[in-house]
């Protein structure tokens, strides 16, 4: 029975960057557990912390993602093997500092943000609005987090853009 008004060809390549975004949460996933387990230093509380609030919201994601692929009536992947073979995240050694941990958790947001970017493209090409709403949501909370871990890694000193920018 179809319950959508879409068609699974249409769907098709939604599907297909869904399973790539799924297969980068695993290893975004995987590596936030490494840097919680991992974690040393002076920053040890608050990293440790953050890295576990971080990986929960991961788990939570990719149990959505996945739903939504079997919404969409496909199965998504399910195997360690290929989310490794597909995900544009790499693994690492969890052997950092806890600065070179923050700054690979940025880069890796980078990555997830350009694949969601692609999911949205193709959603948009077979008019599927919820695939488009759940994602949408997950770059909001993507690129506030980015700020917040970008902002430990700087210096007061650095500061902001030193403009400001003023209403006319």
């Amino acid at each position: 029975m179809s319950y959508l008004n879409m068609n699974d060809e249409e769907l098709l390549p939604v599907v297909v960057e869904l399973n790539i975004l799924l297969a980068d949460y695993h290893v975004y996933y995987q590596k936030l557990r490494s840097n919680h387990w991992n974690i040393i230093g002076k920053n040890f509380f608050d990293l440790h912390e953050k890295f576990e609030d971080m990986y929960n919201d991961a788990r939570v994601k990719i149990d959505e993602i996945a739903e939504r692929v079997l919404t969409l009536r496909f199965h998504p992947m399910s195997k360690l093997e290929d989310y490794l073979k597909t995900s544009s995240i790499n693994e690492d050694t969890p052997l950092k500092t806890d600065h070179d941990m923050v700054l690979e958790t940025l880069n890796d947001h980078k990555l997830l943000l350009e694949q969601m970017s692609k999911v949205i493209k193709k959603a948009e090409e077979a008019s599927d609005e919820g695939t488009i709403d759940l994602i949408v949501a997950y770059i909001r909370e993507l690129e506030k987090s980015s700020w917040m871990l970008n902002a430990w890694t700087k210096k007061t000193s650095d500061g902001l853009k030193p403009d400001v920018v003023e209403v006319e």
